[in-house]
């Protein structure tokens, strides 16, 4: 074998140094996160896919990366249910090591994905959440409804529809029929339609929260059992989301109770909207997922380019009912697939 000579040596050296620094910059990169480099890269993490609301999220953010594909490329992810707490974690986690440039999440836990979140802040990836708050600073800013502003529309809408069907509340029961425990928009919804229904008809007993882990069998199940239970002193019930109003519907609907137990419920889907035209939900507190989605990527950009976000977005309530339930202003929110672009 030919000895190389000391000149050919030195360059081979120099080489090995280049292509070494190379890996070593490359390294740094990958450590210290996005590029900011356009189309900016946006993950979206809802919080289920087994439900319509969480999709017309993705509907929005999806939109918004058609509309400026020069922009944005929107990466979704989900576990399958709002039950899968730990999944979701993962699914973050591992969107993380990607470094993409925003992430834009609807956190089923408070606490549960606050660890990864403020690894992700530090890194100098822009974090947006939306619905549901996450106990950390280290956020760029929130878009959500005010749940307990929504659940109070909720209370003051049974409280009409008692007092329309001439149903007597002294001595009389209500239900709550919850998605989950310990997820703060429920418990916001809930506290909200508490405390103001308590207001409404002073004296009023409310039956303790029955749970039904996101299921709609579980909380048709539940329903009965309540009816059961109760019989004739149970006059009202609150659904805290669409999953958990289906299947109070369903069993409204079963025994033929809709003007004699008043339902009031949270969120839409096709289930939910056919339950408010034949009665057995009498309005459901409607927020914008499609806005969520639209607008939690808008911020997401806004951050990246090093825009000021305001720490909180209300993103809205819209009360819908039988004489609304089919005008033309009340379709896009009730249904976001309408306004799918791809």
């Amino acid at each position: 074998m030919k000895k190389l000579g000391k000149s050919a040596l030195v360059v081979l050296l120099l080489l090995a140094i280049v292509v070494s620094g190379l890996f070593a910059q490359g390294a740094k990169e990958a450590q210290t996160g996005p590029k900011g480099v356009k189309p900016y890269n946006i993950a979206v993490i809802i919080k289920a896919t087994d439900s319509d609301f969480w999709q017309y999220l993705l509907v929005g953010a999806n939109n918004y990366a058609v509309e400026h594909p020069d922009l944005v490329k929107v990466t979704t992810y989900g576990p399958p249910s709002e039950a899968d707490i730990d999944q979701q974690v993962s699914i973050l986690e591992n969107v993380i090591s990607t470094n993409p440039d925003g992430i834009v999440i609807a956190s089923t836990s408070s606490d549960a994905t606050v660890p990864a979140l403020e690894m992700a802040y530090d890194k100098g990836i822009k974090i947006i959440t939306v619905d549901n708050r996450v106990n950390t600073p280290k956020v760029h800013s929130f878009l959500a409804t005010d749940n307990t502003y929504g659940g109070s529309l909720a209370a003051e809408k049974m409280f009409e529809y008692l007092k329309k069907n001439n149903i007597a509340t002294a001595g009389k029961k209500i239900a709550v029929v919850s998605a989950m425990a310990g997820v703060q928009v429920l418990t916001d919804r809930d506290n909200g339609f508490i405390t103001r229904i308590k207001q409404l008809i002073p004296g009023i007993e409310i039956i303790p929260t029955r749970y039904v882990d996101n299921d709609i069998i579980k909380a048709l199940s539940t329903t009965e059992d309540l009816i059961t239970t109760y019989g004739r002193d149970l006059i009202g019930i609150f659904a805290d989301n669409n999953h958990s109003a289906d299947g109070v519907a369903r069993a409204i609907t079963e025994q033929n109770l809709h003007n004699r137990i008043i339902v009031t419920a949270y969120d839409s889907d096709p289930e939910e909207v056919a339950a408010i035209k034949s009665g057995a939900i009498k309005a459901i507190m409607v927020q914008d997922p499609y806005g969520m989605g639209y607008k939690g990527v808008d911020s997401a950009v806004k951050a990246i380019e090093g825009a000021t976000l305001p720490a909180y977005v209300d993103t809205g309530v819209v009360i819908v009912e039988q004489h609304n339930v089919n005008d033309p202003a009340s379709q896009g929110i009730l249904d976001p697939f309408t306004l799918k672009k791809y």
